[in-house]
């Protein structure tokens, strides 16, 4: 006898196989995109010691990386990268300006810690 209170929702599917096949290969390329970012973060982390004259570059670098990330990841996985330039804008930069505000907080009380030690 048939059930008919279960609903089999993978048989429900609205697309087509090309139209799958162009979302596997965007899930597929953000993963790249984002293991490619991080190996850099990683590999530079790796060679660049903290005592080296580069030190302030590299984290500078690797702020700016991080929010590139986070940036890249709301536009895919909040779907906000199929809305007009305008939304995008309006999205993203009080975010990263709130992202700057907390850095400069940071560096800020950091100095002042640093101050108070010596």
């Amino acid at each position: 006898m048939l059930r008919d209170d279960i609903v089999e929702y993978s048989l429900d599917g609205h697309h087509s196989e090309e139209a799958g096949k162009k979302i596997r290969k965007k899930i597929w390329m953000v993963t790249g995109i984002l293991t490619l970012i991080t190996a850099i973060e990683v590999a530079i982390g790796a060679t660049v010691h903290q005592d080296s004259d580069y030190w302030t570059t590299v984290k500078i670098f690797f702020i700016i990386l991080t929010l590139v990330k986070a940036a890249y990841i709301v536009l895919v996985f909040m779907h906000l990268g199929d809305e007009r330039k305008i939304l995008k804008w309006v999205v993203l930069i009080p975010y990263f300006i709130f992202a700057l505000y907390l850095i400069a907080i940071l560096l800020y009380e950091g100095l002042a810690v640093l101050e108070s030690n010596s």
